[in-house]
Order: C-alpha cells, then sequence, then structure tokens
C-alpha cells in the first residue's frame, strides 16, 4: 500500500512541479535546494550500503573462482548489452538526421561552457581505465561515491572474510545488521522523494521553459524513439530468454524508474532498486556486485545518447564521416564512458572531450547543452532499467533466480491493485459473498 500511495505521490509532485515552473518561473528557480537536500540523503545511503551489500552477499557463499567467473560472465552482457544500445543510437541518428538544417547558434557562455567540458581528464587507455577501477582508499572512494571502487573494495574485503573463517564471523554479522538498517533507512528517505522531485521539475521548467522543447523537438523526439526501441525490443529479447515478462519487471520497479525520471540521477533510484531486484528473485550477492558495477559499465542509456549525440553534432557541422572515421569516434567514446559515472553531465562531457579529440567543432554539444536536462530524464531512466535487466540476466546465468519468489512478488502486487480498485468488498459484496467466502474476503483487505 505504501509503495502504491509514494508512486501516486511522486507522479502528484511531477506535475506540481511543471505548474510551478511554468506558470511562476521566479519561484520554481528558487527550487533546486529542495532536490539538492534529497539528493544528498540519498548519496549518504549508498556507500554504506552496497558495502555491506557485497560484502555479505560474497561472504554468505562466494570465492575467488565464483567471483571470477561472475565478473567475467558480466562484463561480457555488459558488453553486448551496450553494444546493441549503440548500434540503435546510430541507426536512429542516420535515419532521422536530427542534426541536419538545425541552425549553428549557441551563446557565448554555452560555447566557454563546453570548451571546459573538452579540456577535462577522462581516462584515454584502457591502462588508466584499469588504474581508476582500484581505489586509493575506501575512504576516498566512499567520499566521492565511486561506486566501481567502493565495490571492488568490498570484493577484496568478502574474501578476506571467508579466508579468515570462524574469526570474522561477528564482523559478518555486524555487516548483515548493517544492510538491514541500511534498507530501512533507505525507505525512510525514499518518503522524501515527492519532494525532491518537486524541487528537480520545478528547477528543470523554470530554467528551461516548456517552449524549448518545441525548437528542439527532432532531436527530443529521435533520442527517445531510440529509447524506447532499446527497450520494448533488445530488454525484451533479453527478458525473454531468462522467461519473464519485460512488462512485470517494468512494473516492479516502477518507483524506482521514475524516481530517476524526474531527477535524471540514477543514484536516487539505486538502493531502492537494489532492494526491489532482491525481492524479485535474485540472489543477494548477484544484485550486490552487478547492479553498482553496471552504473559503471553498462550505462545503455548513456552510451545510446552518446552515439545519437555525436551524429547530431556532426551533422550540425555538415561533415560527412568515413565508415573508418564513425568506428574510431565510436571506439574511442566507448573507451572513455567507462568508470566516470560521477562527473557532472558525465555524457556531455565525454562527447564535447573526444570531439575535440579529433579536430570537431563542438557547436553541436553547446546545442544539446540547453535541453541536456531533458534528455538525461530519459537516458538515465534506461540504464536503471537495463541494469535491472542484467541482474536477472546474470542471475538466470549462475542458476541464483527465484521464479517462485518472482511469482509471489507479482502476485502480492496484483492482490494490492485489487484491494485499491475493490475496497468495497468489506461492505457492499460482503453480503453477496458466499458465508465460507467471508473471512478469506477479509483478509485479503485488512493488509
Amino acid at each position: 500500500m505504501k509503495t502504491q500511495r509514494l508512486t501516486l505521490y511522486i507522479f502528484i509532485a511531477l506535475i506540481l512541479g511543471v505548474i510551478v515552473g511554468w506558470k511562476f518561473p521566479q519561484i520554481g528557480s528558487r527550487m533546486q535546494i529542495l532536490a539538492n537536500i534529497f539528493l544528498n540523503m540519498v548519496k549518504m545511503i549508498i556507500a554504506p550500503l552496497l558495502f555491506s551489500v557485497v560484502v555479505t552477499g560474497i561472504s554468505s557463499h562466494g570465492n575467488i573462482k565464483s567471483i571470477g567467473k561472475l565478473g567475467a560472465k558480466t562484463l561480457f552482457y555488459f558488453a553486448v548489452a551496450t553494444s546493441f544500445a549503440l548500434i540503435i543510437g546510430l541507426s536512429v541518428g542516420h535515419f532521422f538526421e536530427p542534426g541536419k538544417g538545425f541552425p549553428q547558434t549557441a551563446s557565448d557562455n554555452m560555447l566557454l561552457t563546453v570548451s571546459n567540458m573538452a579540456s577535462h581528464n577522462v581516462h584515454s587507455s584502457i591502462s588508466d581505465m584499469l588504474i581508476h577501477i582500484f581505489p586509493i582508499s575506501i575512504v576516498h572512494a566512499m567520499s566521492y561515491g565511486n561506486l566501481l571502487q567502493i565495490v571492488v573494495f568490498s570484493i577484496f574485503f568478502a574474501l578476506a572474510i571467508c579466508a579468515a573463517g570462524e574469526k570474522a564471523k561477528p564482523v559478518l554479522d555486524c555487516l548483515t545488521s548493517l544492510s538491514e538498517i541500511m534498507f530501512k533507512f533507505t525507505q525512510i528517505v525514499m518518503n522524501f522523494a515527492p519532494i525532491g522531485v518537486f524541487g528537480a521539475i520545478s528547477y528543470t521548467i523554470a530554467e528551461s521553459g516548456l517552449g524549448i522543447m518545441f525548437s528542439y523537438a527532432k532531436i527530443i523526439c529521435s533520442l527517445y524513439v531510440a529509447l524506447f526501441l532499446f527497450l520494448f525490443v533488445i530488454l525484451n529479447i533479453a527478458c525473454r530468454i531468462v522467461g519473464i515478462s519485460v512488462v512485470s519487471l517494468l512494473r516492479a520497479i516502477r518507483e524506482p524508474a521514475l524516481l530517476a525520471f524526474t531527477t535524471a540521477t540514477s543514484e536516487a533510484a539505486l538502493p531502492q532498486a537494489m532492494k526491489i531486484m532482491e525481492s524479485f528473485g535474485v540472489s543477494k550477492n548477484i544484485v550486490g556486485f552487478v547492479m553498482p558495477t553496471g552504473y559503471t559499465f553498462n550505462l545503455d542509456g548513456s552510451t545510446l545518447y552518446l552515439a545519437l549525440a555525436m551524429l547530431f553534432s556532426v551533422q550540425v557541422a555538415n561533415i560527412e564521416l568515413t565508415p573508418i572515421q564513425l568506428i574510431l569516434v565510436m571506439g574511442t567514446l566507448m573507451l572513455t564512458s567507462k568508470g566516470i559515472a560521477g562527473v557532472p553531465r558525465v555524457a556531455l562531457v565525454i562527447l564535447a572531450g573526444t570531439l575535440a579529440g579529433f579536430n570537431y567543432p563542438l557547436i553541436g554539444v553547446a546545442i544539446l547543452l540547453g535541453i541536456d536536462q531533458f534528455l538525461d530524464m530519459g537516458r538515465t531512466t534506461v540504464n536503471l532499467i537495463g541494469n535491472c535487466v542484467a541482474t536477472v540476466v546474470i542471475a538466470k546465468w549462475e542458476n541464483e533466480f527465484n521464479y517462485t519468489k518472482m511469482e509471489e512478488f507479482n502476485k502480492q502486487y496484483s492482490l494490492k491493485i485489487k484491494s485499491e480498485n475493490f475496497p468495497i468488498c468489506k461492505n457492499e459484496l460482503l453480503s453477496k459473498i458466499p458465508l465460507e467466502e467471508h473471512s478469506d474476503c477479509g483478509n485479503k483487505f485488512s493488509d
């Protein structure tokens, strides 16, 4: 019941945010503080939650061999999924050609911002990426919110617990309690989600205005068409292969997905999504490993957007890329997009740096800067959904997906919907139900 109400409150906050930002922009422009406060509340959960979940999950039934196998399968799936995302982004970009005929206009401030983005220090080689995976210290990784580094430290910590045996049991018990506490902590923080959503949406609309969406209609439509194609073709096929319905999965994660969309921040939805996937039937150790790792290596929505945005940028500049040039640019985008998910507006940072490296004009990136928030909402949501699908696929691959648990989860959802749609069962309909069924009906609707 509480989940249903919270989803409704978030949706109401979304509508109110649009109205306030549109009709009262002076008020809406001051509402970002609400979004920032909520996002800070979420960020303070992530590090201890990830650490406790990964350690307890691996320590319960893990060893070096199983972790290596799990890691190899996970990275293979990530490579396949992001490759399909890239192909769809390029295909839609070539079909719609959103940059053709687009006026080359951008303010000086936007061009300066994009130039600064292009100079951002991102790793440009495999060795840089590998070095970035390992933390200087766990405190440093937690303070900067580097999910992958936290996962790496947690894996080594869990393996050390397994090696220590019985002597490490008090620490493991403590972390088990910590993980339960952090999930309860998450539930408390999620009660403030509607406030954060209202602040984020009202600020976005107040700053950009609804009119900007009409000016950029072609690129916005191109991106969302591509995202829907990836979701209902590629991810749907992945779900069918492992024997689940993509609709039931989307229904299960509707609340974190809505949160990711409205805040345009993956971190806001991560803790709740992890808890839901565990309830959906994915084992704890798979969720703890795949979800945070995916936020670095499986950014399906961002990868798709980078392919489309790159074509938009060269089309705006009237540049025709040869097949070899296209392969080189996309290969660079794929490499530099790994491991820096914590950087603000990371997709534009990567795009600007890559285009500058190939001496292509940055005017297209400057144009996209004006509507990046609207584009970010869609790609962030697909990032989240893609990683949720990844946990199911890897869990099935490892024979650690509980179909019975999934069916019970879906059944509980159906009962909740029925109880909300037919609340008169106890009253008007009770007299029409045979006497032996009264108690059953009453039990169903008493929760």
